[in-house]
């Protein structure tokens, strides 16, 4: 089945940007420096939003004071769930968004490498710094502001015993990694005179694939340290399936 397929390619095209990180080590070690700003930066909000979990969802579920104590803890732990959900659903995106714009100028470069190696780019936009990273930026708050849109029914479906424990994280996941696969492939897609709406319209031609990249670097920033890591691996993996789904060798 082509959509299988396509998934798995996408997650084979992470794979294939780790197999590069190997290749090319102290190229996509610049990819760290800020990877790692990025995630001290929104790992601290995130620490905090955590740590102030439990009273955040008490005071979130005042109308349950009432209740019998089993009821009214069992809606403050699923709040609790539904409230860490949500929080890493938009934290992978607006981590890769921070990233990306903070570190534009050496993805640009593991990008441009990875492009290099396999021929370069015919009729290549050149796009000075300073308008790409403006361009990176609207782009992102675009995206962020549409995946709140998805995130909002997702947060409220977190509230459903067992589905919103089970069945949410995956669809979660899955719709994250669209995003993420989106954003990821900026750099190529900027570097042929894309925009978001034609990204998103070329990329959707391979949902499956994208969806199968996205969502694989989604579960790996799930690993403490593993944004950090998996960032420029994926800026790489993300080249390689942009020009597959381009159609260029």
């Amino acid at each position: 089945m082509k959509t299988v397929r396509d998934f798995f390619a996408g997650v084979g095209y992470l794979g294939k940007g780790i197999g590069m990180w190997f290749r090319s080590p102290g190229l996509l070690a610049l990819g760290l420096i800020p990877a790692l700003i990025a995630a001290v930066l929104l790992g601290g909000v995130l620490i905090t939003f955590w740590v102030n979990l439990g009273d955040i969802s008490e005071a979130l579920t005042g109308y349950a004071d009432g209740w019998s104590e089993g009821w009214r803890t069992t809606v403050q732990v699923v709040t609790g769930v539904a409230l860490a959900g949500a929080s890493l659903f938009l934290g992978m995106l607006l981590y890769t968004a921070l990233t990306l714009a903070i570190g534009d100028p050496f993805y640009e470069k593991i990008s441009e490498k990875v492009e290099a190696q396999l021929g370069g780019v015919r009729g290549e936009v050149e796009v000075p710094w300073y308008t790409s990273l403006g361009r990176s930026i609207v782009d992102s708050l675009r995206l962020i502001a549409m995946s709140i849109l998805f995130g909002i029914p997702l947060f409220l479906c977190g509230f459903i015993p067992f589905v919103g424990q089970t069945v949410v994280p995956v669809v979660g996941a899955l719709i994250g990694g669209w995003f993420l696969g989106v954003e990821l492939a900026g750099v190529p897609f900027q570097r042929r005179g894309f925009r978001l709406k034609g990204r998103r319209a070329v990329l959707k031609q391979r949902r499956a694939m994208v969806v199968g990249f996205g969502a694989t670097v989604f579960v790996l920033f799930l690993i403490p340290g593993g944004a950090v890591l998996v960032t420029p691996a994926a800026v790489a993996g993300a080249t390689l399936m942009a020009r597959d789904i381009l159609g260029e060798s």
